[in-house]
């Protein structure tokens, strides 16, 4: 009779040791709010950044080819270090680059001072977001779809918020006025320490004691394990370009289509970006409940009808297809994310810095490529194009069943 009372008052304290943590989770999503939202001040800027320097589309999207390039390519190597020497302080410390990014975007004056401020900000972000996806997981108590949706829903909101910010504050005070945000990150940075201090007295165990109950299970195949990556891989790429034709492009379309002020075309992005926070939020959940392949299946092959018919829709319409479009297109991520750290378990930093990594590589690649194509065609001609990107969602068929 003795041994199952201790049996189960064991179990019980296994269990609180591996808990979610959801005051860390909402931690580091509230400094993905921060760090996003000043990353997406550039973007919201280029109106004026581009009517100041005289600068034309295929400028623009070199600008947010480097900053995106910049992260892309660090993130893996970052994620890569972390999972063989886990460095807590790195997270508040990466929140440095972002600020000098800031301070020297408010300050800049020509096209190569712009390319420095954006390439720091990618530094910044090849840093945060490895690492606090980690964070993230150890946290997640095997709720991993919904901390990674927590986790970014904090990011995709700063994002929605950046444009907004601009039309309110950078609009009215000029270039200038971005230093202002920077300070927000002092704060960013001093709630990044205490969670390194979690991180590095109580997360490390919680992962690896994840990673031990992982390797007692059966693995897939190495060959089905490639497949899988590759696959999520192309379905990230696509998701990201035609992101890329959104975030990048459409306050531009709304004025030129549609004769919008600056302002209001900044109020229609802070909705399209909305959307994919909700997205976000929802991606994740949904993904543990009902199966993450079949969140996948969904979101990215799911958006094709609405991408179709957005470029030939008036105002009125344009704005609820954004929405569905950001809907559908955002709560991939979570579950692609958490369905490939599933397939390599252990490695949890590099498909993290993997995955974001390719996620800002492939903005920042669709953002130079279209923005070139918008100056020898049109913007309308480039969302025609782009509507085809989610037929890539029919790759899906080919992931590997993990749910068993």
């Amino acid at each position: 009779m003795q041994e199952p009372a201790f049996k189960r008052a064991t179990d019980q304290v296994v269990a609180g040791a591996d808990a979610t943590v959801f005051s860390v989770i909402l931690a580091v999503s509230f400094c993905h709010l921060l760090n996003d939202m000043m990353q997406s001040l550039l973007p919201a800027i280029y109106p004026d950044l581009k009517a100041d320097l005289g600068l034309n589309f295929g400028q623009v999207g070199i600008i947010t080819l480097v900053y995106q390039m910049t992260a892309s390519i660090l993130q893996p190597l970052v994620g890569l270090y972390a999972d063989r020497r886990p460095t807590p302080l790195a997270l508040p410390g990466g929140t440095l680059f972002s600020l000098s990014g800031l301070v020297v975007l408010s300050i800049a004056h020509s096209y190569v001072i712009l390319l420095v401020g954006a390439s720091l900000l990618g530094v910044g972000s090849s840093v945060f977001h490895p690492e606090s996806s980690r964070v993230a997981r150890m946290a997640a108590g095997g709720r991993f779809g919904l901390a990674q949706s927590l986790f970014q829903v904090g990011g995709t909101t700063g994002q929605a918020l950046g444009p907004l910010a601009a039309a309110l504050v950078v609009v009215r005070w000029g270039q200038s006025s971005v230093a202002f945000f920077a300070l927000l990150l002092l704060l960013s940075t001093a709630i990044l320490w205490k969670v390194g201090r979690w991180y590095k007295h109580h997360g490390l165990a919680r992962l690896d004691r994840g990673v031990s109950r992982k390797a007692a299970h059966a693995r897939l195949p190495r060959s089905a394990v490639i497949r899988g990556i590759a696959v999520l891989l192309a379905l990230l790429f696509s998701k990201y370009v035609y992101l890329s034709s959104l975030t990048s492009y459409y306050t531009f379309y709304l004025i030129e289509h549609f004769a919008l002020s600056v302002q209001a075309a900044q109020v229609h992005l802070f909705v399209f970006l909305t959307a994919i926070a909700l997205g976000t939020l929802l991606g994740g959940a949904i993904g543990d409940r009902f199966g993450r392949k079949r969140v996948i299946w969904i979101s990215i092959l799911g958006a094709l009808p609405f991408t179709l018919l957005l470029p030939f829709a008036s105002l009125f319409w344009t704005g609820p297809l954004t929405v569905a479009i950001g809907l559908i297109l955002a709560s991939a991520f979570p579950a692609i994310l958490v369905y490939a750290q599933e397939l390599v378990p252990g490695k949890v930093g590099m498909i993290s810095g993997l995955f974001f990594g390719l996620a800002f590589g492939a903005g920042g690649i669709g953002a130079a490529w279209l923005g070139a194509l918008a100056d020898s065609t049109s913007l309308e001609y480039v969302y025609r194009l782009c509507a085809f990107l989610p037929l890539i969602g029919l790759l899906a068929a080919l992931l590997p069943d993990t749910e068993h």
